[in-house]
């Protein structure tokens, strides 16, 4: 995608997507401005040292909460794309601080929604997560309302702002990841394991950053577009980290599934199934899916069809392990952790 004297919104620009998709943005193209905008003064300061202001002059950085409704309109203003990647993720800490994840995630997308429409913002696309499909813990269920307010607020017929999502799975070396997790426990001679049983769809922060920039130029306004990605059982990734280290099975945290699921039975029947990816149909009676699937060689799923962890047939290698971990290793990323001082410090998933 062209992305050339555009004018570009990352929410959660700080995080981890955030930095590889501001770095891939400004190595590849020159937009008009590249706005991010967070809650975190000292991580913008970090972002700003590797993008110093005479070199990047489009890189803009706003402090601010989606919870702030009046910063998002004052933010919003000339943008052409939107994508939204700020949330509070962690399982455990939605699940003990429920109402502040219910702030950020649901009410935070509905000021984003609103900003957007009201400054005429081209296209708005929100990240999602494999556990908003059958939720059982609050952050997934918070992600599946933020996803259905995403869909709905393309049915207006009173604006031209489009909305769709894109939900994959665990993101390798991102904050708060199993991979750094394990790096960073292969010290203490032993790695804990919520559950052997356990299996995770993974893909790379490149793959995410390119999967979300090609579904920005896809987009029609209302899909859920899910990636083709492998999955892996969370003991295999031990066991490629740290071949050495012992074993300690300690039980599935609150609200943590055994499998992931992407795409449910139950959204079968709107599932049309492309080479590299899924989408996931609105049921809205806003949506023509004739012009979908003019757009490609898709087909639809049957019924029944689900993406789970443990049926998906990609399995990745020992070797495309390792490189995920060397990848972790050599960059950095997700490396931000502090050392485990007590072997519980690590869950699987």
């Amino acid at each position: 995608m062209n992305l050339d004297g555009s004018n570009l919104l990352i929410t959660g620009g700080t995080g981890s997507f955030g930095k590889c998709f501001v770095r891939r943005v400004l190595n590849t193209a020159r937009p008009e401005r590249l706005i991010i905008f967070s809650r975190d003064e000292l991580k913008q300061f970090h972002m700003r040292q590797e993008f110093p202001v005479d070199r990047y002059p489009n890189l803009r950085m706003f402090i601010g909460d989606v919870r702030d409704r009046d910063r998002l309109y004052r933010v919003m203003d000339g943008m052409d794309i939107v994508v939204h990647a700020a949330a509070l993720k962690q399982v455990p800490t939605a699940e003990v601080n429920p109402i502040e994840a219910i702030k950020t995630n649901i009410l935070g997308a509905a000021n984003l929604i609103d900003a957007a429409i009201d400054r005429k913002v081209g296209k708005v696309l929100a990240l999602s997560t494999d556990k908003a499909a059958n939720p059982v813990n609050l952050y997934g269920a918070t992600k599946l309302c933020a996803d259905k307010l995403f869909v709905a607020a393309n049915g207006t017929g009173f604006h031209s702002t489009k909305f769709s999502v894109v939900r994959y799975g665990n993101v390798v070396g991102s904050r708060g990841s199993v991979i750094p997790y394990f790096i960073a426990q292969r010290p203490t001679g032993k790695i804990t394991i919520t559950d052997p049983r356990m299996t995770r769809f993974l893909m790379t922060l490149d793959q995410s950053v390119n999967f979300v920039l090609s579904c920005t130029q896809r987009m029609l306004g209302g899909e859920i577009f899910v990636p083709k990605i492998p999955s892996a059982r969370v003991v295999d990734l031990a066991r490629v980290i740290a071949p050495e280290c012992t074993h300690e099975i300690i039980g599935i945290r609150p609200g943590e599934k055994l499998h992931e699921m992407l795409i449910p039975g139950d959204e079968a029947h709107l599932t049309i199934e492309f080479k590299d990816h899924f989408v996931i149909q609105p049921s809205h009676s806003f949506w023509n899916h004739k012009d979908f699937l003019k757009r490609g060689e898709g087909k639809p799923c049957p019924d029944g069809f689900l993406y789970s962890s443990d049926t998906n047939p990609w399995r990745p290698t020992d070797g495309e392990i390792a490189s995920w971990v060397t990848t972790c290793v050599t960059d950095g990323v997700g490396m931000d952790l502090p050392k485990p001082t007590e072997p519980r410090f690590i869950v699987g998933g």
